[in-house]
């Protein structure tokens, strides 16, 4: 081969690569890793020309390990897709998200995303009451967990613990007629709390709590699976983690993280949320299997900005009430 020939040769060669080399997205999520890997592949599949590099893991410990990479200096995440909207509200407090008017956000309540664009709602897990099978009483309302035959059997998962139980508890806080007033008569009537949602899951389907304040996707999937657990949304509302999505400030791949929000707020990317047997934020799109129509699930009111202000005072008065549990 003549030296023109490698030479052109080698340019076709690294224009070849060049053309298809991807662009890298950095992902920090707290999904269940199948759920990570499911909405990651999708994304993939969407947009060939880039790969996402992504880490897993609880909101707390992402936030921690955020909050440690940026004051050594080092490389931070493009995107967030963590569990709560209270912690998104505390990181754009901090000027550490950057707005992004996503054009998918019309389909959308505007009760699910920051109304400046900072961060966006992408499903809605509700929390409301799980009962065993086998219970005396079938509940509708939260008032009936303060009923007298219901003296010891109710259990619950602890704000000091639980970041969807913060959202609930202050949800309720702006509820006249629940609030701290519901709590106590909760505590009167021998409600006893455990750390998180599965330690509630577990204390229902062994018989040892028959009633008890859950998500909604735990006891719906348990029951599918034959365990003696039901579940129901309270006529008064529910409240909402919303697993909201937002990108960095100072992200290396802007373009990346406004295509990733876009995904996952897209029509492909709820009926992916759907798929996975979560209530998509899309209220266009059906309910899961096992879940009541949509319409009859009442949402209640909640403002991200209050609760994150009232978040300690509010653990406080729980430590207060209940005890470090």
């Amino acid at each position: 081969m003549s030296k023109k020939k490698a030479l052109t040769a080698l340019l076709l060669a690294i224009m070849s690569t060049t053309a298809f080399a991807k662009s890298t997205l950095t992902l920090y999520t707290s999904q269940p890793t199948e759920d990570a890997q499911v909405t990651v592949s999708a994304f993939e599949k969407a947009h060939p020309d880039m790969e996402v590099k992504w880490i897993r893991d609880g909101t707390s410990k992402l936030i921690a390990r955020l909050q440690a990479e940026l004051a050594a200096g080092g490389a931070a995440p493009d995107v967030l897709l963590i569990a709560d909207s209270v912690t998104m509200e505390s990181l754009k407090q901090q000027h550490l998200l950057a707005p992004y008017s996503s054009p998918q956000a019309a389909r959308f309540a505007a009760q699910l995303y920051d109304k400046e664009g900072y961060y966006y709602g992408t499903k809605l897990i509700t929390t409301g009451i799980a009962y065993h099978s086998k219970a005396p009483v079938k509940p509708t309302s939260w008032q009936d967990l303060l009923k007298p035959e219901l003296k010891n059997m109710t259990t619950l998962p602890s704000p000091l613990y639980s970041g969807a139980a913060q959202i609930h508890q202050a949800t309720l806080m702006t509820d006249p007629a629940l609030g701290w007033g519901y709590y106590e008569k909760l505590k009167e009537n021998g409600a006893m709390p455990q750390n998180g949602n599965g330690a509630v899951m577990s204390a229902i389907t062994s018989g040892s709590k028959a009633y008890g304040v859950l998500v909604d996707y735990m006891a719906i999937r348990e029951k599918a699976k034959g365990a003696p657990i039901e579940f129901v949304f309270p006529k008064e509302g529910v409240s909402i983690v919303t697993e909201p999505v937002a990108m960095l400030k100072g992200a290396k791949n802007p373009e990346g993280a406004k295509a990733f929000i876009d995904f996952v707020l897209s029509d492909e990317g709820q009926k992916l949320v759907l798929q996975q047997g979560y209530l998509p934020a899309d209220a266009a799109l059906p309910v899961p299997a096992g879940f009541p129509p949509r319409d009859s699930i009442k949402l209640m009111p909640f403002d991200a900005v209050k609760a994150l202000a009232d978040t300690e005072a509010n653990k406080k008065r729980f430590a207060d009430l209940f005890g470090n549990r």
